[in-house]
C-alpha cells in the first residue's frame, strides 16, 4: 500500500462517488458527485468503476503527496493548471507520482469542481454502499467532512501501467433544459415565461445543498406554501421571496415549496459546474427528450473506455493553439516597423 497525503486543499472538497441510494424513504439524501461525467472519466483513465470513490475538488486549488511508493493518478472536470515537480500535467489524462512527488492543482478556470481519481479508488467504510460526504448529516467516509491538510488516503500502489488521455466529447453549450413542474401550475404564464425567458446567475452563497438563482423575483400564484412532496437533483424550488433555488446533490429529500420546473438528469452536471456570477438561461423540453437525452448520457458513460488513448499519442487541438499565445508579440500588417528588420552593415 501507498499514501497520498493532502498538502494543501480549499473549501468544498470532498470524498464524492456515484451517491448513496435506497435510502431517500428514510429521509437520507442521495449525496455523490455534483458532475458525475467527469467523476466517471477521471474514475476511466485509472482503470476504476466510472462513479467510484474520488476526490471531488472546489474552485480552489490543492496539492496532494505520494508516500511510501508511487501512486497513479487522473484529473477531469474544471480546467486548472496541474504540475508534477513543475512539469505541466494535462486534464483528462492520468500521472503516476512517484514517492515524495506533489501534484499540485491551481484555481479552476470556466467551472467549479475538478475530480482527482486514484488507481484502486479510495478506501473506508461504506453507508448505504457509498462513502460519499454529506456534511450536514456527517456522513462518509473516510472523512465525513470536507478535506483538510494533513488528511491521508492509504491507496493502491502505482500499477505501473502507461499513462492514458481520454477524448471527451464538446462541452454542450446553450440554456440549461428543463422540464416544467411538478407545480408549475402554481405560476401563471407570465411567471414561467419570466423565468424561460430571464437570464440568471448563480450566486457566491450557494453550495452542495441548492444552488441560489439571481434574477427577477418569480411570484407565486396561491402563496409559497405546499404540502411537502419528494425532490430530486435538479428541482428548482420557488421560496416566498421569490428567488429560485436549484437543488443539488445534497438536497432535502422533500420540500414545502413549489417546483417550477427540473433541470434534466442530463444537464444537472452542466449546472453544477457553471461558476458563481456567470450569466445562464433556462429552456424548457418535453420529457421525451429529457427521457432521450438521459439515455444518451448513459450511453457515453458507458463508452469512456472506448475514448480511451496512449498518452503518448498527441493529436493537434486546433482550440488550444487559438487560445495560446504561440507568437512572441504581435505585429501590425500596416505598420512595417512592427516586422521590418533593417540587414545590419
Amino acid at each position: 500500500m501507498s499514501r497520498l497525503v493532502v498538502a494543501s486543499i480549499g473549501p468544498a472538497s470532498s470524498v464524492q462517488d456515484g451517491g448513496r441510494h435506497g435510502a431517500q424513504r428514510y429521509g437520507l439524501t442521495v449525496s455523490g458527485a455534483m458532475d458525475r461525467l467527469s467523476l466517471a472519466a477521471a474514475n476511466t483513465l485509472v482503470g476504476n468503476e466510472p462513479f467510484a470513490a474520488s476526490v471531488e475538488i472546489g474552485p480552489f486549488g490543492a496539492t496532494f503527496t505520494a508516500r511510501d511508493g508511487a501512486v497513479r493518478v487522473a484529473i477531469s472536470g474544471a480546467p486548472r493548471n496541474a504540475d508534477v515537480a513543475g512539469n505541466p500535467v494535462a486534464m483528462d489524462t492520468s500521472v503516476t507520482l512517484k514517492d515524495g512527488e506533489t501534484l499540485t492543482l491551481g484555481f479552476a478556470r470556466g467551472g467549479a469542481f475538478t475530480y482527482l481519481a486514484i488507481e484502486g479508488a479510495i478506501k473506508g467504510e461504506m453507508v448505504f454502499g457509498s462513502l460519499a460526504v454529506n456534511a450536514r448529516a456527517g456522513l462518509g467516509s473516510p472523512y465525513p467532512r470536507p478535506l483538510q491538510a494533513g488528511d491521508e488516503f492509504s491507496v493502491d500502489a502505482a500499477s505501473g501501467a502507461g499513462e492514458l488521455r481520454i477524448e471527451l466529447p464538446k462541452p454542450i453549450s446553450g440554456p440549461i433544459r428543463v422540464v416544467l413542474g411538478p407545480q408549475d401550475d402554481e405560476f401563471d404564464d407570465a411567471n414561467k415565461a419570466l423565468f424561460l425567458g430571464s437570464e440568471w446567475k448563480i450566486s457566491a452563497t450557494s453550495d452542495r445543498m441548492g444552488y441560489r438563482l439571481e434574477g427577477p423575483a418569480i411570484k407565486h400564484l396561491h402563496g409559497h406554501n405546499i404540502v411537502s412532496d419528494g425532490t430530486v437533483n435538479g428541482s428548482i424550488q420557488v421560496p416566498g421571496n421569490g428567488s429560485p433555488i436549484a437543488l443539488m446533490m445534497d438536497r432535502g429529500t422533500s420540500g414545502g415549496y413549489p417546483k417550477i420546473a427540473t433541470v434534466i438528469t442530463a444537464d444537472v452536471g452542466r449546472l453544477a459546474q457553471t461558476s458563481a456570477g456567470t450569466a445562464f438561461r433556462f429552456r424548457a423540453v418535453s420529457m421525451a427528450e429529457a427521457q432521450d437525452e438521459v439515455r444518451k448520457f448513459a450511453q457515453l458513460i458507458r463508452n469512456l473506455p472506448d475514448r480511451l488513448r496512449s498518452a503518448d499519442s498527441v493529436a493537434l487541438n486546433i482550440e488550444a493553439l487559438s487560445d495560446a499565445n504561440v507568437a512572441g508579440y504581435a505585429v501590425s500588417a500596416m505598420d512595417a516597423g512592427t516586422w521590418q528588420v533593417t540587414a545590419e552593415p
